[in-house]
């Protein structure tokens, strides 16, 4: 394989997408090599470069499966159960306090 074609940003021909615009058309790369790829330029770091896929070549996006929701489910679950109390939080807990918040600040419970 040579060397890709670069592409300023916002000028990729029409016909080349990225993994996201895929996603949103509803399709995926489907083992396909990269097309392309597009440079923004920033000020201070180098530039940001995102890979180009052709869409038609592109497969549908596979459907989820009985198995893969409740595993879905399953995983959102446990990023919600505080580790200290075993509850459900009813939202997911940050990682940087690794508990709920009554667990993690509990005399701010208490007064409140």
């Amino acid at each position: 394989m040579g060397a890709l074609p670069v592409y300023r940003w916002r000028l990729a021909p029409d016909g080349l997408a990225t993994r996201r615009q895929l996603r949103a058309l509803g399709l995926r790369p489907g083992g396909q090599d990269v097309t392309a790829q597009i440079e923004r330029p920033r000020r201070r770091r180098g530039p940001l470069i995102a890979y180009l896929y052709s869409i038609e070549q592109a497969k549908p996006v596979r459907p989820m499966t009985p198995a893969k929701w409740a595993a879905l489910a399953k995983a959102n679950a446990a990023r919600r159960t505080c580790p200290a109390c075993r509850l459900d939080a009813g939202y997911v807990i940050s990682p940087s306090l690794g508990m709920c918040g009554a667990c993690a600040f509990p005399d701010e419970q208490r007064a409140a």
